[in-house]
């Protein structure tokens, strides 16, 4: 699925980035659910995978934060699901959410892609925002997009743009 190139006004982006530091991010390990916070280190999951050089999280869901049905999701879906099989990096499920449940967005987090490669995953399936640190750093929000001026400058976000 190869990402349309949506420009957003600065308000849009700004809104979203607000929603995509808001939300809660979780990953599975052992059928337990981990939280994932950005602007902080991930220490169990440095744990969990010691020789893990960096780590993404993205989902295919709603491309561009816009809304598509549930068919479309699941079919973007599969189809990051066999790019990262593909890949022969290792992944685990995840998930995202708005802190009062009111959506919810599938998502996997990845190992040992580096950041270009990260990047260029999530633009192919229309993300406008994503994770990805290295270990014993900081997790940073990753928003394909410039950011608007309007907006300060933050240091857990990287703007791609």
């Amino acid at each position: 699925m190869e990402n349309a190139d949506h420009r957003f006004d600065g308000a849009r982006v700004a809104a979203l980035l607000e929603a995509y530091l808001r939300a809660e991010y979780q990953w599975q390990h052992g059928g337990s659910w981990h939280d994932i916070v950005v602007g902080l280190p991930a220490p169990g999951l440095e744990l969990a995978y010691p020789d893990a050089t960096s780590f993404g999280m993205l989902s295919a869901w709603n491309p561009q934060s816009i809304e598509r049905s549930s068919e479309e999701n699941r079919h973007a879906d599969d189809a990051l699901h066999d790019a990262l099989l593909a890949s022969g990096r290792r992944f685990l499920p995840a998930f995202a959410q708005a802190p009062n449940r009111t959506w919810r967005e599938p998502s996997w987090l990845v190992m040992d892609m580096d950041a270009p490669e990260f990047d260029a995953l999530a633009r192919r399936f229309g993300q406008l925002g994503s994770l990805w640190w290295r270990p014993g750093q900081r997790v940073r929000l990753r928003m394909d997009a410039a950011r608007p001026d309007e907006h300060p400058d933050d240091a857990n976000v990287d703007w791609l743009q």
